[in-house]
């Protein structure tokens, strides 16, 4: 053993006066322990040494003066209680002495390399006893460096042994605290040449590779945060409490428990935004950027959210620009004048509302309007992204200033109304090029005086048509249509035109065919049904006004004829008398139409051969209820007969399968009453 073997906390030099009292718990079981009254240290020697020199002074005092005894020494008395008074008090201190407890080491104070291996061994219990890792160490350190021969050997392996593992209990409670590199270095520090040693490996490999399920589900779960799968995340979470680690399975597991539950409320947040901004509405929009702008930088969806608000700021310019797009310049404005600066859309922004601050005053006209327009745009720097857009603005307005001064003197001219100032204010607009900006707005302008001129040119064709026509007789009417024929095909007033001419034109057809018409459901009237379908084909297939009508006639007189054929088919049929002949009779009558008259006929005819068909039934089924059977069935749903039928059909069926009569219940047989009593 060598002073670096000597625990810190215990100097050689120095140390405290131990307690007297202080019990050895192993030292006394291998024998060698401090004679009683033994002195354990200088101090003590010298004490002793006073002692004894200060009892022969005494003695001397007591020889020179015992010549000369007190007069109470004198007393019987006195020397009677002497004599009862010192045996008691040599019993006393002789049990005293007996039981005083051998001087416990003072551990800080002893030399190490001539302590004896039960002194050491004392010292290492008591080092262990505090539980602490260092004191542990301490302890082995005391005791290791004794050699295999030595009589303690046994046991102080067996203390070594559970030394180090008290360590490894004591990393083990680092690790399950959440302090895995503090666990593995408290493991390590237990000395290679200890039995337990074998176990720090086996130990440290245990609680790594727990550490890294552990990690790998909390990052899986934690990335299923980030992606706002919330049951996934909680799933992963439940996996915690199944991990074999306090810190893990408590402290972590409720702190992404927190987390998730968090997460999921500002991804909620976060939903509701998108689905706002999912609207195209501008206040959605700002009101979804407000949600997403709540999203803490400690949660997990800080980031998406973070993302999502430049993407919401972009909706609102697309916005913007779809209104300028329409030449709603004010609304595009105050569109874009709201998107917050947490779009960090600001420079795009102050882009946009330039030009669109310019276009808007191009956009009234006038040549004002245009020198204002090419004034805002030059004020764009060379180093905005919108610099080469603001000089294509510019070269274009330049050009629309010229063809505004045409249109604005083209439109001063237009607004007298006449046919020359109007045929003047074209002419002045066709002054402006195709290729130039307003070449568009020129055409639209010359169209639409175009439009008054042929419509103050053709009007009075028109009237003067309508005039004629008031009289709606052939002559008249085809007089207004020869005089309305005027007005050209391309001309502003030609597709009214045409309109009243397709009129004009009917009236002429209905006068012309009417009486054809007349004559026809007069036929009809009389029964020539035949002869009013004739008359009426030459009206349905000319195609003029009155074809509708003559075919919807043709068509219900062509109904009539077939319901009158079916129904005297079915009479005739019906006439056989044979169930097959029956039905077909009842088949055909059917066929007569609801709004015929002979409806009612038809109907009472298939009751009676229902009738006629349930009777054959019931004669047959006398001799062959199967055929009866048969028969019954072709009655139609609906005739008198039918339901008389499905109740004979009914009666047949229970006969050919008759139900099993249900067994009448046995009675239990009645026991004859006990003539006996309590078992007798």
């Amino acid at each position: 053993m060598t002073e670096r073997d000597i625990p810190d906390s215990w100097s050689s030099a120095s140390g405290s006066e131990p307690d007297q009292n202080t019990r050895l718990s192993r030292t006394e079981q291998f024998g060698e322990t401090q004679p009683f009254d033994g002195p354990t240290t200088g101090s003590t020697s010298k004490s002793v040494k006073r002692r004894k020199k200060n009892d022969s002074e005494e003695t001397a005092q007591l020889s020179s003066t015992s010549g000369k005894w007190p007069r109470w020494m004198k007393s019987w008395t006195l020397w009677l209680v002497l004599l009862m008074l010192i045996p008691g008090s040599v019993g006393f201190l002789a049990m005293a002495m007996l039981l005083k407890l051998p001087t416990a080491p003072n551990c800080p104070s002893i030399f190490w390399p001539l302590a004896s291996a039960s002194v050491r061994l004392h010292c290492a219990q008591l080092a262990a006893s505090k539980e602490t890792v260092n004191d542990l160490l301490q302890a082995i350190a005391l005791v290791k460096q004794l050699p295999k021969n030595h009589p303690l050997h046994g046991e102080i392996d067996r203390f070594i042994e559970e030394w180090s593992r008290d360590i490894l209990k004591l990393a083990d409670q680092s690790f399950q605290t959440g302090n895995l590199e503090e666990a593995i270095a408290t493991a390590q520090k237990i000395p290679e040449d200890v039995t337990a040693y074998k176990l720090v490996n086996e130990q440290i490999d245990k609680w790594q590779s727990i550490w890294s399920k552990a990690e790998k589900t909390y990052n899986g779960a934690i990335a299923e945060v980030r992606e706002r799968r919330w049951q996934s995340a909680f799933m992963l979470s439940a996996r915690m409490l199944r991990v074999d680690n306090q810190y893990w399975a408590g402290t972590k597991y409720d702190q992404l428990n927190r987390l998730i539950i968090t997460a999921r409320e500002d991804g909620d947040k976060l939903g509701k935004a998108e689905n706002l901004a999912s609207s195209k509405v501008v206040d959605n929009l700002l009101e979804a950027i407000k949600l997403a702008e709540s999203i803490g930088q400690e949660s997990y969806i800080y980031q998406k959210a973070q993302e999502a608000i430049p993407a919401f700021g972009r909706k609102m310019l697309e916005l913007a620009r779809a209104k300028l797009d329409k030449q709603d310049a004010d609304e595009a404005l105050n569109i874009a004048r709201q998107i917050p600066e947490s779009t960090k859309l600001q420079g795009e922004t102050d882009d946009f509302i330039a030009i669109a601050d310019a276009k808007r005053s191009a956009w009234i006209g006038n040549v004002s309007g245009l020198e204002a327009a090419i004034a805002q745009a030059q004020q764009i720097e060379p180093t905005r992204p919108v610099y080469n857009e603001a000089q294509e603005l510019i070269a274009r307005w330049q050009l629309e200033i010229e063809d505004v001064a045409n249109l604005e003197k083209a439109r001063i001219l237009a607004s007298q109304g006449t046919v020359n100032n109007l045929t003047a204010a074209i002419a002045q607009v066709q002054l402006i090029p195709a290729s130039n900006p307003r070449a568009t707005e020129a055409r639209q302008e010359m169209g639409r005086w175009r439009v008054q001129v042929e419509t103050i040119e053709d009007q009075p064709y028109l009237e003067r048509a309508e005039q004629i026509a008031i009289f709606e007789d052939i002559n008249s009417l085809q007089a207004a249509i020869s005089e309305a024929s005027q007005i050209r095909r391309g001309r502003a007033l030609y597709p009214e035109a045409r309109n009243k001419i397709r009129t004009w034109t009917g009236k002429i057809q209905r006068i012309q065919d009417q009486p054809y018409l007349d004559q026809a459901q007069e036929l009809a009237q009389s029964g020539n049904l035949t002869a009013a379908i004739s008359t009426a084909q030459q009206i349905a297939s000319s195609g003029r006004a009155l074809s509708g009508e003559a075919q919807a006639a043709i068509d219900e007189w062509q109904g009539q004829i077939r319901t009158t054929e079916n129904w005297r088919k079915a009479q005739e049929v019906g006439a056989v008398g044979t169930p097959e002949a029956l039905l077909e009779a009842i088949r055909l009558a059917d066929r007569v139409s609801n709004n015929s008259i002979l409806r009612m006929d038809a109907n009472q005819a298939i009751d009676q051969w229902s009738q006629q068909l349930l009777e054959i039934a019931r004669s047959q089924g006398q001799s062959d209820i199967s055929r009866g059977i048969e028969i019954a069935k072709l009655i139609p749903r609906g005739s008198a007969a039918y339901s008389a039928a499905r109740e004979q059909i009914r009666t047949w069926q229970e006969f050919l399968n008759p139900q099993p009569q249900p067994q009448p219940e046995l009675e239990s047989p009645q026991l004859p009453p006990s003539t006996t009593t309590n078992g007798q």
